[in-house]
């Protein structure tokens, strides 16, 4: 039985993209469907008309890159942004996977799926960027000296936003913040 692996792209239950030097080369109609818009909308575009901010976008290029250089692969949740449609600017939490196709440059080429989490993880706070940021990697069960080294900052100016995602959540300890983020 022959495969055809561009239907098998095309109707994947992920959104999927193919990128170069982090702009969308190609994608599949569910990466369309998550973000609200259209394959042509899409197609040669940086992966930032994704993000809240460019900051955000830099921020997490310049985080991952390492990894994906050491590891060949990359994994997190994420709030993204859709573009289109009704739901033209809202933020929701996304996992996203990626695989780079040379560890030796690792923004070149890649392979990345998308999963919409919003059904059972809700943006219920405004959040800064950092704020975004720190939160994603809480949900991961890091320490604030974990995330302060993954995000190059120091461990004290962490548990400054931990304190401010805290009373955004109204959460008395960080394992209720955490369940709460999770929860949405």
């Amino acid at each position: 039985m022959d495969i055809d692996y561009r239907l098998a792209f095309d109707l994947a239950p992920v959104g999927l993209a193919l990128s170069r030097n982090r702009s969308i080369l190609d994608c599949n109609q569910h990466l369309c469907d998550i973000f609200g818009t259209t394959r042509e909308q899409l197609i040669g575009q940086s992966f930032q008309v994704l993000y809240p901010s460019a900051d955000e976008f830099e921020r997490t290029g310049a985080r991952i890159g390492p990894i994906l250089n050491r590891n060949g692969t990359y994994a997190d949740d994420r709030i993204m942004r859709r573009l289109d449609g009704r739901h033209r600017g809202e933020t929701f939490w996304c996992h996203v996977t990626g695989r780079a196709l040379n560890r030796e440059a690792p923004h070149e080429a890649g392979i990345w799926s998308f999963e919409d989490l919003s059904a059972r993880r809700v943006v219920k706070a405004e959040l800064t960027a950092r704020e975004r940021e720190v939160a994603a990697h809480l949900m991961q069960g890091l320490t604030s000296k974990q995330i302060g080294k993954a995000l190059a900052i120091s461990h004290r100016t962490v548990e400054i936003y931990r304190a401010r995602l805290m009373r955004k959540y109204q959460s008395s300890t960080t394992g209720d913040l955490v369940h709460k983020l999770l929860a949405g």
